[in-house]
């Protein structure tokens, strides 16, 4: 573990290439990411996990899926989940709770059976974010409702349950992504709220969660902190870790996306200088993966113990 470096990168295709191999060998990230294009069938995929695991003769070694349900879904070439967004299950929470238990248990239940299946261990999930109105639709149905205690209580279901079947989940996007009125892959948003109403809304969906991961928005909360993405700011991650109380690891956004409009090198840069733990980059473009892998410092003592605690949780 102490030799690995602080990022988690994607890979292009169905099989890792001999240069992926050697990649893989050389930078040590902390982990994979894997998407559609990655995932064909459960066979496939697994042998795939392995062929990962196998560099890193490590059985628990993280690899990653961004498994939402509904339009987010990385598994659609083994099953279609188009009906199960957040909206759904928000809305069955509020005509019966017990109804809405069983249903989201059922659907994570089987989700996580497929998963543990094809060798990954840890899901992006839950959306935190809250569905308001005359926000960009980069949400939207990812939302499990406007009201941030709903969200905040479906939240620590998805988790519990998740967790229940050996899966880490990386909560996102935090502190708050709802307010954004434009797409974060291709532009910035910058949200105008003032503190006191962002910690009683936004900020509150992830407070008190059980979550080993988080996830950072690249958004520009302009009374906050006016010129840096949560991603990039210092002020901003302090936030996360001493007024919403979040002790484990971070994980930034894509570092690709069009939110952040330094160099791809600053920009790896900057998001580990304001406190993130982990740089992730998704889209396996060889060239963009070496420029993060060589400014992603090795993982240091924190990352080593919460990621050993994560190890512990999945025995």
């Amino acid at each position: 573990m102490n030799n690995r470096r602080s990022f988690i990168t994607g890979i292009k295709s169905i099989k890792l290439s001999a240069k992926e191999k050697k990649f893989l060998k050389k930078y040590r990230p902390w982990g994979v990411i894997l998407f559609k294009r990655n995932i064909v069938t459960i066979s496939q995929t697994r042998k795939l996990t392995n062929s990962i695991r196998k560099i890193f003769k490590d059985n628990k070694y993280p690899i990653l899926i961004d498994q939402e349900g509904g339009r987010i879904n990385r598994l659609s070439n083994i099953i279609s989940v188009d009906q199960y967004t957040s909206e759904f299950f928000g809305k069955k929470y509020l005509e019966d709770i017990a109804k809405f238990k069983i249903y989201f248990r059922l659907y994570i239940d089987k989700t996580s059976f497929l998963l543990n299946k094809i060798g990954i261990n840890i899901n992006t999930v839950p959306v935190l974010d809250l569905r308001l109105k005359g926000s960009s639709n980069i949400i939207g149905n990812r939302s499990f409702s406007q009201d941030p205690k709903i969200v905040s209580q479906i939240g620590n279901y998805c988790i519990k349950y998740f967790h229940d079947n050996s899966i880490g989940t990386v909560m996102k996007h935090i502190p708050g992504h709802g307010l954004a009125k434009v797409d974060s892959h291709k532009f910035t948003p910058i949200v105008n709220k003032k503190y006191d109403y962002l910690i009683k809304n936004d900020f509150y969906t992830f407070k008190n969660k059980n979550s080993f991961f988080a996830m950072t928005a690249h958004i520009i909360f302009k009374k906050l902190d006016k010129s840096n993405t949560v991603t990039h700011s210092k002020k901003i991650i302090q936030i996360i870790r001493k007024r919403i109380g979040f002790k484990n690891i971070i994980i930034s956004d894509d570092l690709s996306m069009k939110s952040l409009k330094l160099t791809l090198k600053d920009n790896t840069i900057k998001t580990f200088k304001a406190g993130c733990n982990l740089a992730l980059h998704c889209n396996g473009n060889y060239n963009e993966m070496e420029i993060i892998a060589a400014n992603s410092p090795k993982v240091d003592n924190f990352i080593i113990k919460k990621t050993s605690q994560f190890y512990k949780f999945l025995s």
